[in-house]
């Protein structure tokens, strides 16, 4: 078993991923297996969280990965996703059923996973467990965590030097203290960008899931920050996003930014792409694309694995070419971090 305790995300392997077309099929039925059942029990097991694998976001991006590993390995991979209400028992529960059909590895997309992952992995040792965005105990299992605040930084930077109104917004689905990095990051790279700049900040939900899912709520509160004349709107609340950014291509002189995949590439934002000035992307593909990677092998990881600037685990888009003006001073930000001249915060 090869133990990491910190990945290196080669650039080559995140341009390779970045460029992978998606399919696209329904939330929770896509690959070897279906939305129920047991499956084959061939190749590996995604448990998506709310959203699906759809979502243009999150989920997405782990579905990249897996695309990957059947295109370049011949891998299957049977998908389930999570309900709005869901509770860790649920997961628990779909977690084990993967293990008992044979799949490995089994990987959860999402903290809420976290717990989940860490129990079951206990019952299954010899089978490798994944999960995303949360670090859990076991000898079979693989973390995989990203330093989003680190890109949410860069998307701060870009969004105060864009704004023309000398106000920005961040969008949040759930209060929490993942989703806390990304207003960390963005907050302080806007205002080291400029010191005078307002930063609307709102989530869309305290502790309810929904705020993943719940795409007119989203919409509604981008407008309200429009109407308060905030020109450049960073959504980081995965399916429900799509409407923020729906919002703010419906609106003049105004900028979207994504996150997690680059959503301007994504089928279902296409008509909005204009309006999408850059994504903070994090390579959930490139982690679930070499967990599943080293299983093929027969060297499963495990441990904690580490995504950043500095190993290319994080970035932000460039499609569209909206954020090439500003090249110069986005990569001056990106080596002040890499080199430890700016210390980037995780909590607001």
């Amino acid at each position: 078993m090869r133990r990491v305790s910190k990945l290196a995300a080669t650039v080559a392997a995140t341009a390779a991923l970045a460029l992978t077309a998606s399919a696209c099929g329904s939330d929770d039925s896509t690959g070897s297996g279906g939305s129920s059942g047991g499956g084959t029990g061939e190749g590996a097991a995604i448990a998506f969280d709310v959203g699906g694998r759809d979502d243009a976001s999150f989920n997405e991006a782990a579905a990249r990965g897996a695309d990957k590993a059947k295109n370049d390995l011949g891998v299957e991979t049977y998908y389930q996703t999570a309900r709005d209400d869901e509770t860790d028992a649920d997961r628990e529960q779909r977690l084990q059923q993967m293990a008992e059909a044979g799949y490995n590895p089994v990987i959860g997309v999402g903290y809420l996973y976290g717990p989940s992952v860490e129990r079951v992995a206990q019952e299954f040792p010899d089978t490798t467990f994944g999960v995303v965005d949360a670090v859990a105990e076991g000898d079979n299992v693989y973390s995989m965590i990203f330093a989003e605040h680190e890109a949410s930084y860069l998307a701060g930077v870009a969004a105060a030097l864009k704004s023309e109104t000398g106000k920005v917004g961040f969008i949040g689905g759930v209060d929490t203290t993942l989703i806390n990095k990304f207003q960390a990051g963005y907050e302080q790279g806007a205002k080291d960008t400029d010191p005078e700049i307002e930063v609307d900040v709102q989530y869309l939900y305290t502790d309810d899931p929904k705020g993943f899912t719940d795409v007119a709520k989203a919409k509604e509160q981008a407008n309200g920050m429009l109407g308060r004349d905030v020109d450049v709107i960073y959504t980081a609340a995965g399916l429900a996003g799509n409407g923020s950014i729906e919002e703010v291509a419906s609106a003049e002189n105004a900028w979207a930014i994504g996150v997690d995949s680059d959503q301007a590439e994504q089928p279902g934002l296409a008509e909005y792409k204009d309006s999408i000035l850059t994504s903070a992307i994090k390579g959930v593909d490139v982690a679930v694309f070499d967990l599943i990677s080293s299983i093929d092998s027969d060297d499963p990881m495990s441990g904690t694995g580490e995504y950043g600037l500095a190993n290319d685990g994080v970035w932000l888009a460039t499609s569209g070419g909206h954020i090439d003006d500003i090249a110069d001073e986005l990569d001056e930000a990106k080596r002040r971090i890499v080199e430890g001249e700016t210390e980037v915060s995780d909590t607001p």
